[in-house]
């Protein structure tokens, strides 16, 4: 796709200094700027760079003033980093809105589609899926029997979604990911071998919620595993069945939360946290990174550990920890000091 430095202009509502007709094919940083690439200029410390890149494009701030010749075309705005994320944004948008459907694909007679739908090749869709207004599903991707999908979601290739799965409107779904699947419940009998328990549940995943690659979302025993409005989930994060997550909530990649665990409203969850099952989390809550969550947490509390414990008396136990050595050693010393001091005084 091509854009030329008016077009670009228009959907900033900026200035254009230098050639309105000069075209842009890629994004580019400053300093590695090439002949049809866009950039932007928003620290001060890369000021230099704007006297050197070849880029054909770049958006500055309004009050950049080139101290000498420049050869690249400006476009001068409010606030160039906030411009080119808009451009990022909307360029992201063009990108991704594709329509049509692609062959080989499958879908079942049953199927409902909403207008402007995207099916990509070699594509599943099983009996009774609804799938809302500007779905996209990309190409690889198997979706079940009785899911429903909202408007602007985006299912991308590779993407498993078991039957019975409902997923909100404005979502992503990155790549390799798989929800619905059965959640871990296996019950030992009388010779000690285990049954896997039905689990006969679904997954609902609300509107404007992110999910990452290569994540699992198990299915629930009964009910439903949840996760509310406006949730982000990194890459590689394991939700087991039953767990319920609060709305803005952000867990970031490697985090393993164990069945039936509630988790509030607007946490933050460090990569690599494992939670255990059945127990409740707060709203607000902060746990570092590399923590293990074995009981349950009130609203506000910042943790860290493992097992975790208050971030604050963990940063000061750590020091001692570190300097564990050192006081052994210093100990050890007053303890030969003392035992001198005794032998003197006998």
């Amino acid at each position: 796709m091509k854009f030329t430095a008016k077009q670009i202009a228009d959907i900033l509502e900026g200035e254009i200094v230098g050639d309105p007709n000069a075209e842009v094919s890629k994004l580019s940083k400053i300093e590695e700027g090439t002949t049809g690439s866009l950039t932007f200029l928003s620290n001060p410390k890369y000021n230099s760079f704007i006297y050197t890149t070849e880029a054909s494009v770049t958006i500055v701030n309004k009050s950049f003033v080139p101290e000498k010749e420049i050869a690249t075309t400006l476009i001068k705005v409010e606030n160039a980093y906030k411009s080119f994320s808009k451009l990022l944004e909307f360029y992201n948008e063009v990108k991704n809105n594709k329509v049509g459907r692609e062959n080989p694909h499958f879908i079942a007679d049953s199927v409902t589609i909403g207008d402007n739908e995207y099916i990509g090749a070699y594509a599943y869709i099983g009996e009774n899926v609804v799938l809302g207004n500007n779905v996209k599903i990309y190409p690889n991707t198997y979706i079940g029997d009785n899911v429903t999908i909202g408007d602007n979601t985006v299912v991308f290739s590779g993407v498993k979604l078991y039957s019975e799965t409902v997923i909100g409107k404005n979502c992503k779904i990155h790549s390799g990911t798989v929800i619905g699947a059965d959640g871990f419940g296996f019950a030992p009998d009388e010779n000690g071998e285990y049954k896997a328990i039905p689990q006969i549940g679904n997954v609902i995943i609300e509107d404007n919620v992110d999910v990452g690659s290569n994540s699992t979302i198990d299915r629930a025993t009964l009910g439903s595993t949840i996760i509310r409005k406006g949730v982000k989930l990194d890459n590689q994060i394991q939700i087991a069945h039953n767990v319920e997550i609060g709305k803005n909530t952000v867990i970031a990649s490697q985090t393993g939360i164990a069945g039936s665990t509630k988790i509030g409203e607007n946490c933050m969850i460090g990569g690599q946290v494992g939670i255990v099952g059945h127990i409740t989390i707060g709203d607000n809550v902060k746990i570092q990174a590399q923590s293990g969550i074995g009981k349950s947490l009130k609203d506000n509390e910042v943790v860290q550990g493992s097992p975790a414990f208050g971030y604050s008396d963990y940063s000061k136990s750590y020091v001692l920890f570190k300097n564990l050595p050192k006081l052994a050693s210093t100990i050890h010393k007053i303890e030969k000091e003392l035992n001198a001091q005794k032998i003197n005084d006998e």
